[in-house]
């Protein structure tokens, strides 16, 4: 059978060589099986027991200490230190694993509550401005060492302005439902118009901000527990403030200049800011949707330019196009997940 199996890959186009050291057999070996007429696997094994080998007895308490109430829920190396500690030993971690594997019982061996499978979130589309939001909250140092203030922020991730923040001393889901609550009215948002997302913290999941967010018409997604990349465009803004030169090297002296401070960073972020993910344009010309007649602009102007001296493009000219669409957890492709399996 092996010699057959051999004779195919090689066939196949392998080299017999490697299909020996796959099925851990000298080449020297299988030369003479095929001298001899043998086509399967004659080696014997070893010819002793081993002499540390557990005796049937002694695997049978080892099973019975390792299933029962006080170990069932511990690994060999939890188990092995506290037996230490006992003045007792049965066997080694490795042994015990060996022992472990053979019974098949390398798993919970208690019916506790299994591993739950984290599913990526939901795509969601933005077309438009005020269809998907994201929001987080970050730690600003307040005077005292230890503690911080905590910077609630909002942002339009179609339009990338900053629709909404807060600075509080305390973090809880009431700051939270009240900043949407006053974001959702200044912005005229309709029941069932938009999507918020956010991580899996605390004030994002109180009871009162989902019922003030139930009561608003938004609807809710969550990124997956510890995976800050669900969650990439609040991630981005609180780089690009933390990163900010203004952004002071010393503690916050109170909540007022950390409030003033987030303020003057908000006016410039959306009014100033040419976002690299939306054309160069400023957040809140795209929130009004005036981009359009500034990216038309630009386009005119690249194209007079070539007009005036073809030589000098290669190509054509810069790419002003309008991004119509921002995506939210894209969905992975049908080849990539294969590839990722």
């Amino acid at each position: 059978m092996i010699l057959g199996l051999v004779d195919e890959a090689v066939a196949a186009g392998a080299r017999q060589s490697r299909c020996c050291l796959v099925i851990g057999l000298p080449a020297r070996t299988l030369q003479r099986w095929r001298e001899q007429g043998i086509g399967d696997d004659s080696r014997a094994g070893p010819k002793r027991t081993p002499k540390n080998k557990l005796s049937a007895r002694e695997e049978r308490r080892l099973l019975k200490l390792v299933n029962s109430p006080e170990y069932r829920d511990l690994s060999p190396q939890q188990i092995v230190p506290i037996l230490a500690e006992q003045g007792k030993y049965l066997a080694s971690e490795s042994t015990i694993y060996r022992l472990l594997r053979r019974q098949d019982m390398q798993k919970q061996r208690e019916p506790s509550r299994p591993r739950q499978a984290r599913h990526r979130p939901d795509e969601h589309c933005a077309r438009c401005a005020n269809q998907v939001w994201s929001w987080d909250i970050t730690y600003l140092r307040a005077p005292v060492l230890g503690r911080f203030y905590y910077l609630y922020m909002v942002e339009d991730i179609f339009s990338r302005k900053i629709v909404g923040w807060a600075v509080h001393e305390t973090e809880s889901s009431g700051h939270s439902a009240r900043l949407f609550e006053q974001t959702c009215a200044r912005e005229g948002i309709s029941p069932e118009q938009l999507v918020l997302h956010s991580d899996n913290g605390g004030p994002m999941k109180g009871a009162t901000i989902l019922a003030t967010l139930q009561r608003l018409g938004v609807a809710i997604s969550f990124s997956r527990p510890s995976v800050s990349d669900d969650n990439p465009y609040s991630e981005s803004l609180f780089r690009t403030l933390k990163y900010r030169p203004e952004f002071p090297n010393q503690r916050f002296a109170s909540l007022d200049e950390a409030r003033a401070w987030v303020e003057r960073f908000v006016a410039w972020y959306n009014t100033e800011h040419r976002h690299s993910g939306i054309r160069f344009v400023t957040p809140e010309q795209r929130h009004r949707g005036q981009d359009k007649a500034l990216l038309a602009k630009r386009h005119q102007v690249y194209e007079a330019a070539r007009s005036r001296h073809p030589e000098r493009w290669s190509g054509d000219t810069r790419n002003w196009s309008r991004i119509e669409t921002v995506v939210l957890n894209p969905e992975r492709p049908a080849g990539e997940l294969a590839k990722a399996g």
